[in-house]
This record gives C-alpha cells, sequence and structure tokens, in this order.
C-alpha cells in the first residue's frame, strides 16, 4: 500500500484513520526513511478510538521520530465525528486542514439509518452504508487537490443501489489511478467474517482521469502478481446510470458491454424474482423435519446440487417441509415451475450464479411449495413459470459467460434478487428456445450450455 503512492517531496500531511498499532503510517513511514519519498517533512495524525490501542500506536511512532522532521498527533476520538465537525466547521471543534496522503484500513461494519454516524454524514453530504465507505469518503473530503489516498477496502462497493451515492461522491471528487483485487476472499481479511473480494484503491483528489492500472493477486503474499492497464471507460460505462465500477481480471478482458441480443430486463419479459420469503427461525413452530399430513415442500439451498431439486433429503440438518396453516399461507408459491439460484456461494467458489429447475413433479400432488430465506426464484407474478422457460432461465444463468460479466461488477459471496433484476436477459422466444434444447438433453455439461448458448452471449 505504501508503494502505491508516487513519489513526493516538500511538506507531507498523512492521515491513518483507524490506524491500530500504526502499522500503515510505519509502511509509510520507512520508505520516507529508505529515501523513496523525498519530503522534507511529514507530520503524521493518527486516530483511533480503541483505548486498549493508543499507548501501541505511541510507541510505534515514536521509534520514527529521530529529529524534528517528523511530527505526529495521535486522536484518541471517534473518527467520523472529528471529521464532520471539521469539515462542516463546527465553531466547538479542531480543524483538521488538509492532508495531502491517506493510507486506511477501515473498520468494516454496518451503519444504522437512524444511527448518530449516519445522521453526521448527511450534514456533509455523504450518504453511505458502512463505516468502511464512510471512512473512505471522509479521507477524500479531508484531502488537498493532488491529495493521494490508498485503502484497502471490501468491493462491495463497486456495485449495488445502496452504495450508488457513495460511488458518486467519490467518482465527482477523486480520480481512481489503481486497483489491486485479492481474488481469494479468506486470506487479506482473513480475521474478519468479510464475505467479500478485497481491493487496494488509489485515488488522486481533484484528478484528471486517465487510464486505469488494475493488478490483481491471489492473496497477500503477492507471489502470482499480474499488472494491466485498461481505459476508464471500461472501469465505468459512460451510459451506466448506476455508474458501477467493473474490474477487469485480464489484460484483455475488455468487452463488458453485452451484446444487442441480450437486452431486455425481467419486466420487458413478465417475470419477477423475489427473495425467498420464508425465514426459517422466524416460523420455527411450523417446521417439520420430514413431510407429513397438513405440511408442504419447504427449499432450501441444499436441496439443489445440480439443474434439479433433490427432495426430501432424510438426514438433512435443514427441515424438508412447513405446515401449511393461516400463518404460513402468505408465505407460500403454488406447486409449479420455478427457476432457483442460491443468494450465497462458498467462500471460494468458483461461479456466483447457480440456477436450478423447480419441478411440480418432483413434490407429488403438494398443492403449495415452500422457499426459504437463501434462494431467489424466478415467477409470473407469484405463481411458476412454463416448463421452457425455467429451463431457459437457468441455462442462461448458468453459462460460463453470464457467470464472468456478473463477476465483474460483483465482488461479494451474495447473489441478491436486486443483482438479477438489474441484469439483462435475451428475448422471451429466445429463452424459451433454449429451455426447449436444454430438457431434451440427459445430461447437462457447462461445455454443452457455453456452446449452445455461445451465439446469444458473445
Amino acid at each position: 500500500m505504501a508503494d502505491l503512492f508516487p513519489d513526493g517531496d516538500g511538506e507531507c500531511r498523512l492521515l491513518d484513520a483507524g490506524s491500530g498499532i500504526g502499522s500503515l503510517s510505519t509502511a509509510f513511514l520507512n520508505r520516507w526513511k529508505n529515501g523513496r519519498f523525498h519530503f522534507r517533512r511529514v507530520a503524521v495524525d493518527a486516530f483511533e478510538i480503541d483505548s486498549s490501542l493508543i499507548e501501541h500506536l505511541k510507541q510505534t511512532l515514536d521509534t520514527h521520530v529521530a529529529s524534528n522532521e517528523l511530527i505526529y498527533n495521535i486522536h484518541h476520538e471517534d473518527f467520523i465525528d472529528a471529521a464532520v465537525n471539521s469539515l462542516s466547521g463546527s465553531l466547538f471543534s479542531q480543524s483538521l486542514g488538509r492532508y495531502t496522503h491517506a493510507i486506511l484500513n477501515p473498520p468494516y461494519k454496518k451503519i444504522n439509518s437512524r444511527s448518530t454516524h449516519r445522521l453526521a454524514l448527511r450534514r456533509i453530504g455523504i450518504e453511505t452504508v458502512n463505516l468502511y465507505s464512510a471512512f473512505l469518503a471522509l479521507a477524500v473530503a479531508l484531502t488537498a487537490p493532488g491529495g493521494q489516498i490508498v485503502a484497502i477496502i471490501p468491493r462491495s462497493f463497486c456495485n449495488g443501489p445502496y452504495y450508488r451515492p457513495f460511488r458518486d461522491f467519490i467518482l465527482q471528487r477523486a480520480a481512481i489511478c489503481q486497483i489491486h483485487l485479492f481474488e481469494s476472499r479468506n486470506t487479506a481479511f482473513k480475521d474478519d467474517a468479510v464475505l467479500q473480494e478485497n481491493i487496494i484503491i488509489r485515488l488522486e483528489r481533484d484528478g484528471q482521469q486517465g487510464p486505469v492500472t488494475i493488478s490483481t493477486s491471489t492473496d497477500d503474499s503477492f507471489s502470482d502478481l499480474v499488472t494491466h492497464t485498461h481505459s476508464f471507460s471500461q472501469i465505468v460505462l459512460a451510459d451506466d446510470p448506476e455508474r458501477f465500477i467493473h474490474i477487469p481480471l485480464s489484460a484483455d478482458d475488455n468487452t463488458i458491454k453485452l451484446p444487442p441480443t441480450i437486452r431486455w430486463t425481467l419486466d420487458d419479459l413478465g417475470i419477477k424474482v423475489s427473495t425467498g420469503p420464508v425465514v426459517d427461525f422466524r416460523l420455527k413452530e411450523h417446521l417439520r423435519a420430514m413431510p407429513t399430513e397438513g405440511t408442504v415442500p419447504l427449499l432450501y439451498p441444499g436441496h439443489f446440487s445440480n439443474v434439479n431439486a433433490k427432495w426430501p433429503i432424510e438426514g438433512m440438518k435443514k427441515p424438508n417441509a412447513i405446515a401449511r396453516n393461516s400463518n404460513t399461507e402468505k408465505w407460500l408459491y403454488p406447486n409449479g415451475f420455478y427457476c432457483v439460484v442460491r443468494r450465497f456461494s462458498s467462500k471460494e467458489e468458483k461461479r456466483r450464479i447457480m440456477a436450478s429447475v423447480v419441478n411440480p413433479c418432483t413434490f407429488g400432488n403438494a398443492p403449495a411449495l415452500g422457499f426459504e430465506n437463501h434462494l431467489n426464484l424466478f415467477h409470473e407474478n407469484r405463481h411458476g413459470l412454463s416448463q421452457a422457460l425455467a429451463h431457459g432461465l437457468a441455462a442462461f444463468l448458468n453459462t460460463t459467460a453470464i457467470d464472468e460479466h456478473f463477476r465483474r461488477f460483483n465482488g461479494h459471496t451474495q447473489v441478491n434478487a436486486t443483482d438479477l433484476r438489474q441484469m439483462k436477459y435475451p428475448c422471451r422466444e429466445n429463452l424459451i428456445e433454449l429451455g426447449m434444447w436444454a430438457m431434451q438433453q440427459e445430461t447437462l455439461k457447462q461445455e454443452q450450455i457455453d456452446a449452445r448458448t455461445g451465439a446469444l452471449v458473445e
């Protein structure tokens, strides 16, 4: 992270927000000490709210104070409150001034919509849903024109509606210079239960946006580091109102737009996608291990190992059935054909999108079905799809090219209904034709699906 900064001279004011014991400041200062920065003087502002770390932080920074060329100030206070008060010009707050550099490993935690942090951030025009994005937005706001910001953060801000205001805030105030992607989710943030791909990003405050350097490595050893450059138009599409941030994974990975044959929304197709409505812990008293009289099938991701469902599964840790009564009726769907997509993939799952078909014949004469909350289901106004359409949707979503396209802008393990709703699809006729083909195959291998759908997605 320290090596990503361009060389500099003159006076340096370094912000380290959420500094912990000072590891990032140390890396930055070691580079200066070794002559790879040419600053005359460095002043460090280190923010840390955890009392147990303050003495360690002081000891760390003290090791670098050999002369008056380095001064530091430890702020044992809430960074968000201090930054907002400074930026809003509060009479009772200390002005932090402007920083030339910022290096961040911010905390990762959701911000409640009615929390004091959320209200404080709104005072200065920052609307965001997580502490990490709040820290980065504040660092950008506190940085002087031309200032450099380097941060290690989850990738979740790159897409989705909740981070749209944050993306707007950053892209209006800074140029993206470099992004490094850790393709393994369980290494760089191994001490945190973060189901994200993680990135290191370098921004330049008020910078002229040019080509973006993209580098990747499996983990934080950087043993398989690969670096390439892409135009900004390949990172943020000019005609994308959501301003999704795409991260190409190779030098020749430059075809982002899907072809004209894939341009239909689910609304165009008359199809809806919803999150499975059965939240099991809220309906615990109505769940049954195995089907009995008065119950209907309850489907979990574990019931889907390939394109089709297997039900019931004896010995499964999750229940196979749910009682059908006045308390559960509103959560059930009529038995029929549906296409379902798992909401969560395992940490190192190769695929993000894994689609299956619900066939009503699997469940005998069951009048209704329950879909658990970890599934997304495609339906037509809470009723099933035609058999061919359900199979066609599953085949299309299981195409390697579609999965890769999805991964370009989605770095978390979740595939939410919102993500599926924002995707584009072939026309209804093409999906039905694809489904009829899929139904005629004895087995469906990935190579077959990719070959059959190639004309649609290439």
